[in-house]
């Protein structure tokens, strides 16, 4: 691959505002990342704690931090992630109900969503049964490859 076919790919990254390209051949892998790299902030930041300093000259030793009396909810279920990228639509049409809201039970094979990807809608399918515990996503927003989508428990 030359230098011209890589310029053309981010070229068509930024015409499509993609942040994430990676393509492997015989021999080759080209790996483009547009902008900041999420995954490595959210691991950073998750390896992160944060303490009180121990002892402040003018206040003497600091007071020891109650722990919190119930935990964050933990996300129920497991992901539904995008297959693609493009914008993300809960109903086939402005005037139409949701295909699938928290709560409901669905089954394997059953639409949940809409991605619109190049002027072409690609129904989402629910890879397994189970019931919506969480709707990530607001409708008519663009998603990235692998962005979560629904919660299903």
């Amino acid at each position: 691959m030359d230098l011209k076919e890589i310029r053309k790919i981010v070229e068509l990254m930024n015409e499509h505002e993609l942040t994430l390209f990676d393509m492997s051949k015989e021999g080759f892998h080209l790996k483009l990342r547009k902008g900041q790299d999420l995954d490595a902030l959210r691991g950073l930041l998750g390896n992160l704690q944060l303490a009180a300093p121990a002892y402040s000259a003018a206040a003497g030793p600091a007071a020891p931090v109650a722990a919190p009396a119930a935990a964050a909810p933990k996300d129920e279920g497991s992901a539904l992630t995008s297959p693609m990228v493009g914008t993300f639509y809960r109903k086939p049409g402005p005037d139409s109900p949701t295909f699938a809201n928290v709560g409901d039970v669905v089954s394997e094979g059953q639409t949940l969503c809409i991605i619109e990807a190049m002027k072409v809608m690609n129904e989402i399918k629910a890879e397994k049964s189970g019931t919506i515990t969480a709707v990530l996503v607001e409708d008519g927003t663009p998603v990235q490859f692998g962005d979560a989508l629904f919660r299903l428990k």
